[in-house]
């Protein structure tokens, strides 16, 4: 991963925020924390600073999370986004997951998990908290209606399995001795079959459908 990370604390629990910025500022991977209460504060102000990775509350007055999620990513497609919040929900993840977020780390987690959750956003996999993806084997066999009923093929499956872990449609082809325009069109059957818009999405969709089992 890469050092001099900028990043951007968006809370309005000043204690919060507080905290973890006295914790970012010790790790030697962190070059710049700047801070906003809210999420409208964050867009006026996101486009300047420029932030690598955006540690985004969900519950905020002015702008929330997901809201403001969305219109960062409008301005700044590349920057990563970690949703930080209290809810175990799956309403909660999925619509940060759906606006871009590339992961979410309930508040209570150790910070270990919070560099451990930064780091893998970075290197441009996904990361859930541990207690997410129990609520999500907690729900494996419970119908989604979001779901397309539609079962993947053998081939797509595998496809599945190394996009979960992370791998670029190049490195799949790679493995599984395919062309790169092979595993393209595998992935849009595979999203096309699933509903999901985005690799997060997949992710979720592979652990809860018995796809991929989480390490």
């Amino acid at each position: 991963m890469t050092s001099h990370l900028k990043t951007y604390l968006v809370d309005d629990h000043v204690l919060f925020r507080e905290g973890i910025r006295f914790l970012l500022a010790k790790w030697s991977q962190i070059s710049e924390i700047h801070e906003a209460d809210n999420g409208l504060e964050l867009i006026n102000k996101v486009e300047t600073v420029k932030p690598d990775i955006i540690l985004m509350d969900i519950d905020m007055p002015e702008m929330n999370g997901i809201d403001a999620t969305r219109k960062t990513l409008q301005i700044l497609p590349d920057c990563k986004i970690l949703a930080l919040s209290m809810h175990t929900d799956e309403c909660f993840y999925k619509d940060m997951i759906d606006a871009g977020a590339k992961g979410f780390l309930l508040k209570n987690s150790r910070f270990e998990e919070l560099q451990k959750a930064i780091v893998e956003i970075v290197k441009g996999n996904n990361f859930f908290s541990p207690e997410i993806l129990s609520s999500i084997l907690k729900n494996m066999n419970k119908p989604d209606k979001n779901t397309n009923t539609l079962g993947l093929t053998e081939r797509e499956a595998e496809v599945l399995i190394q996009i979960c872990k992370g791998l670029q449609n190049k490195e799949i082809a790679d493995i599984l001795f395919l062309s790169k325009r092979t595993i393209d069109k595998h992935r849009q059957n595979i999203l096309l079959k699933t509903e999901c818009r985005n690799t997060a999405e997949l992710v979720v969709y592979a652990i809860k459908n018995g796809y991929y089992k989480y390490d």
